[in-house]
């Protein structure tokens, strides 16, 4: 698994997860996707993310998008 199919299935995981427990639980989970929206958007524009260093430094292939 490649450094950017990697981060996708993080991320999705992390919304979903803080959705789900938003609807069962207690709605201020969605703080949580919320911090990953601006987050996002953030590495968007400047090109850091802690977790896409983790997973090179890790190991992980990376690829040029998503073919």
């Amino acid at each position: 698994m490649t450094v950017e199919r990697s981060i996708l299935l993080i991320v999705g995981i992390i919304v979903l997860g803080s959705a789900l427990l938003a609807a069962f639980h207690s709605p201020n989970w969605l703080w949580l996707t919320g911090i990953m929206g601006a987050h996002l958007i953030q590495a968007s524009f400047t090109g850091m993310c802690p977790v896409v260093m983790t997973l090179k430094k890790l190991g992980f292939p990376t690829k040029a998008g998503f073919a």
